[in-house]
């Protein structure tokens, strides 16, 4: 069955070309013109990615990933009216996956929409066997993460991102190689995107995220697991 995408969009005509856009791809769309719509469509029915704007009436882009974090891990891409590094990395740390800067090219939002539903419909399988790291425990097969016994929520992103770092130990990663074997994408992108997502990660899997022991910073290189 083709993905469903939501499109949270409140201008009239940017919301058209999108919806074009997608199901000249042989995409389902659904459409949301305001934040408090998207949240009641994401709760009411299940769709396979969601395009957010981040300027929106009544509720805004920040507000409604926040909101739709809380009990789900759909695939969230921001679109953002300008390249402004405070909104992007807000943006990311409050869980979404991705962002898209306006303009954007047709070519590089579906790229980026393809790589979302992708990987989310493909779990990953990369590490099979358990890694466990001081009190931190990974079960890529479960799906699962724990750390001194209880349970850590992570974001499919988050999750996928883990598993890979922990399936080649101490080796580096570089932020691009990294946005081509995490996120899908063949060609380089902001590392920002990557920066954002291993802080994140770090404030849930690491004893002091200040002076992370697991994921570490190889400077000028890019980031490690230590086992």
């Amino acid at each position: 069955m083709p993905a469903k995408v939501l499109v949270v969009e409140d201008e009239d005509s940017v919301r058209l070309m999108l919806r074009l856009l997608l199901e000249d791809e042989g995409y389902r769309v659904v459409e949301a013109s305001n934040g408090r719509q998207a949240v009641e469509r994401v709760r009411s029915e299940a769709v396979d990615l969601v395009l957010l704007d981040l300027r929106l009436p009544e509720m805004g882009g920040f507000d409604v990933c926040r909101s739709i974090r809380v009990d789900n891990d759909v695939p969230i891409i921001m679109l953002s009216a300008n390249d402004d590094s405070h909104d992007i990395v807000v943006s990311l740390e409050l869980g979404a996956d991705d962002y898209v800067t306006k303009p954007f090219g047709d070519k590089e939002l579906l790229a980026r929409v393809r790589a979302q539903i992708r990987r989310s419909r493909g779990m990953f399988r990369e590490a099979q066997t358990v890694v466990i790291v001081d009190d931190l425990e990974i079960r890529p097969s479960e799906g699962r993460v724990t750390k001194a016994g209880e349970p850590v929520q992570l974001t499919r992103t988050e999750f996928v991102l883990l598993c890979h770092l922990a399936s080649h130990p101490n080796r580096v990663f570089s932020r691009d190689l990294l946005l081509e074997q995490v996120w899908g994408y063949d060609h380089s992108g902001d590392g920002r995107l990557v920066d954002a997502h291993v802080r994140r990660l770090r404030t849930k899997v690491e004893t002091d995220p200040s002076n992370p022991t697991i994921i570490q910073t190889v400077r000028g290189l890019g980031y490690k697991l230590v086992p």
